[in-house]
């Protein structure tokens, strides 16, 4: 039999910027084989769980920015000074050193892609693949791969065009001479394929395990039958995009409405729903705000919209698009552009503000004198999405009532004492000392501690002496353990009234780790206290609503003053980066309580519904027009036209529907706009100037709004900030990293590289 060792030096010639061997998690001189690897069921798990670490972690990953700073929805403030962005407007992009590859480039990809190859290659050899394994179960992990190879390859698409197509494991000898970029559209095919096949595989009828539509909570970052579905609509757009279509191409706009609606479809008919929850009126604005601050679940319990949702890195635009007012705030960061904040339509008229300009700088909007937009007060009813997504001139930074949320975990006593009686009452619960060293242990926490600015033990009490010497114990480990206390410094006062008590946990979280990490000993929610009450008999103290409180103060209602010299005034000294360069901040994904104590941000989504719902209608105008219906593609949903899909979306936040009767071209403006505002910072804008070939028309530049206060009167300015001269043809695509080019090079004879690099 072939020697299936896994041969690392191999791989090191291999293809795509594989010279890592990193990736493998197997020992560096090559000892373990794939059939060690594929015999056993908790490697084989391992293998899998491996390939879903190169799903990306979508926010502020390029150089502590967003993909929005790359593009005309906002210019970030470290442009003058040593950056990508800085980089990037400058025109400091080549093959060698790419701003915008961030941390998921060619060869992040290919690696991914490498490591899908190798998982569905040995998991179907039963020469290789000897564990026992549940058979649903092996096919859930074979579906959940091929989509996310699907995936991967749609990323390297996206950036860079047509790719090589590898769908299995470079052997020793294999010949790169006869290696080549696939067409696009046989990429999309592949990508296709690979979802088809997935979805190919019938649902097990098992609630943990297959390939399955519905996952539990604790299933995060499973890869669903949804997001299948949701990558096949991606992939089809794109491809029927004018940057991608090729003539005489089988993914024509009509086949992309087909694929797009049948993809909506079967996700409508499996419960999934736009957010739509209103939340309280100090916690967000409107659904839409509260849907980009919540993190989801993915058992759809309430956030029925989430397809996929970036895993663990939350956006912390707090801290990396912050506005100076903001406790901890690093940098002003990516600030909405001028153009950005004109796509917001006006509420009462579901119209544009502004039409255009009139002039090659924007410094001359053509005001849509229909609309109902006041330039005098240009903040004035706009779109509810625009108050979710952007920090203006004198908006709220807090939303607070004054009240302050706390999260309560209740403690009880237990049965483990030392020379104490406890007698359960009306009250509460009375403590009596009867000897020396007396003390009682509490009941276990049962969950992590909370994220909080204060995290303190609290209860109310009464006590017929004054103890001067009470301790806690933080039980990490199982029981009490010296030094691993408060010490005996705690006083308690003799109080015949109920009064609160207050003991700050901050010293024992920062070095113990209690309540939020297992620090050698047991997980965080078996973490409990022993208490301490003095060293002798004779003390009594009746205890109530004993409990380890979590909260973080509401921050000050200072409204964010953008003007010169406001708290958060627009600035243009380059060197300054804590101030916005545009007159606005980024608010989408930002908690107004996150700070530097508490991140409580959102996190990007990759997918969902609200996405699917614009692809269709995008497909849709281009093949049938606004008007014409689309048959519905799976059972339970039903017919669709483009302008429908673009009004459930505007209804979600109270604007006016599009009316009928526009057309294609007209729809385009609106359709376009909406999807500008509605998928706002979520790297859709980099991506959909370039496939519609619009790069030229929207970025050489952004332009901001500098406001002059003299009294309590406004006067606002239009600026136009530097170019940036990335919006020629050759952005249209990424530049391949050189050394991939240069490699490629000599085994092909054929250079790779994309038009202009």
């Amino acid at each position: 039999m072939k020697n299936r060792i896994l041969r690392i030096v191999a791989l090191v010639i291999g293809l795509f910027g594989l010279g890592s061997c990193a990736d493998l998690d197997l020992p560096s001189d090559g000892r373990m084989s794939l059939e060690d690897m594929f015999s056993d069921y908790f490697r084989t798990r391992n293998y899998f769980n491996a390939v879903k670490n190169y799903m990306p972690q979508v926010g502020f990953a390029y150089g502590q920015t967003p993909l929005a700073s790359f593009s005309d929805e906002a210019h970030d403030a470290s442009d003058g000074v040593s950056s990508n962005v800085n980089n990037w407007y400058n025109n400091r992009t080549s093959s060698t050193s790419n701003p915008v590859a961030g941390d998921y480039s060619w060869e992040h990809y290919f690696q991914a892609i490498r490591k899908c190859n190798t998982f569905l290659a040995s998991i179907n050899d039963p020469n290789i693949a000897t564990a026992v394994i549940d058979e649903d179960e092996k096919n859930g992990w074979i579906g959940e791969v091929m989509v996310m190879r699907a995936f991967y390859y749609l990323q390297l698409v996206k950036r860079f065009g047509g790719v090589p197509l590898i769908s299995t494991p470079y052997e020793v000898t294999h010949d790169f001479s006869q290696d080549r970029r696939a067409t696009l559209e046989e990429c999309i095919d592949f990508i296709l394929a690979d979802c088809d096949a997935a979805l190919a595989i019938p649902e097990s009828g098992k609630s943990t395990v297959g390939f399955r539509w519905d996952i539990s909570d604790n299933e995060r970052g499973t890869i669903t039958r949804a997001f299948a579905y949701a990558v096949k609509s991606q992939a089809a757009l794109y491809a029927a995009s004018p940057l991608f279509y090729a003539a005489g191409s089988k993914y024509t706009w009509e086949k992309a409405t087909e694929i797009t609606k049948e993809a909506l479809d079967e996700c409508l008919a499996h419960g999934f729903k736009l957010f739509d929850t209103t939340p309280p009126a100090d916690i967000a604005q409107n659904a839409y705000a509260y849907y980009f601050i919540n993190r989801s679940d993915p058992s759809r319990s309430v956030d029925k919209e989430t397809i996929y949702e970036t895993t663990s890195a939350r956006t912390n635009v707090w801290k990396w698009a912050g506005t100076p007012i903001t406790a901890g705030a690093e940098k002003a960061g990516a600030g909405p552009s001028q153009e950005m904040v004109d796509a917001y339509g006006m509420q009462a008229t579901g119209q544009m503000p502004v039409l255009g300009y009139s002039d090659a700088q924007h410094l001359e909007p053509i005001i849509n004198t229909a609309s109902g937009y006041d330039p005098a007060n240009p903040y004035v009813g706009r779109d509810p999405r625009f108050y979710a997504s952007i920090y203006y001139n004198n908006s709220p930074r807090s939303l607070t009532s004054g009240n302050i949320d706390k999260t309560l975990i209740p403690l009880s006593f237990t049965e483990t004492v030392n020379n104490v009686t406890a007698v359960s009452t009306d009250d509460g619960v009375t403590l009596s000392t009867t000897g020396g060293d007396p003390w009682i242990f509490t009941t276990m926490l049962n969950e992590v501690l909370p994220a909080g600015e204060k995290r303190l033990i609290t209860f109310e009490y009464k006590s017929n002496k004054t103890i001067t010497n009470a301790e806690f114990f933080y039980c990490v480990a199982g029981g009490p353990q010296g030094g691993v206390s408060s010490g005996e410094n705690i006083v308690i006062e003799e109080s015949s009234e109920w009064k609160r008590f207050e003991y700050d946990l901050s010293t024992a979280i920062a070095n113990f780790g209690f309540g939020v990490n297992a620090n050698g000993g047991q997980e965080p929610a078996n973490h409990f206290l022993r208490f301490d009450l003095s060293g002798n008999a004779g003390y009594e103290i009746t205890i109530r609503n004993f409990n380890i409180e979590s909260f973080t103060s509401p921050p000050d209602a200072t409204p964010v003053e953008t003007f010169v010299g406001g708290n958060s005034g627009i600035s243009s000294d380059v060197t300054e980066t804590r101030f916005t360069r545009t007159g606005y901040y980024l608010r989408k994904f930002n908690n107004y309580k996150s700070n530097v104590n508490v991140d409580a941000d959102g996190l990007m989504k990759i997918f969902r519904l609200g996405e699917l719902y614009l692809n269709f209608a995008e497909a849709a105008y281009q093949s049938v027009g606004p008007d014409a219906a689309v048959e519905s593609k799976a059972s339970g949903a039903g017919a669709l036209s483009a302008r429908e899909a673009v009004n459930i979306i505007r209804a979600r936040v109270n604007m006016p529907p599009l009316p009928a009767g526009l057309n294609a071209e007209e729809f385009e403006v609106r359709y376009r706009n909406e999807r500008r505002v509605e998928l706002a910072f979520e790297e859709h804008r980099f991506f959909d100037v370039r496939r519609w070939k619009i790069l030229n028309e929207t970025d050489k530049f952004v332009t901001g709004m500098r406001i002059v206060k003299s009294d309590n009167n406004y006067t606002y300015n239009r600026i136009k900030l530097q170019d940036r001269n990335t919006n020629t043809d050759k952005y249209l695509l990424q530049p391949i990293s050189q050394s991939e080019v240069s490699k490629m090079a000599s085994y092909t004879g054929e250079d790779w590289q994309n038009p202009g690099w």
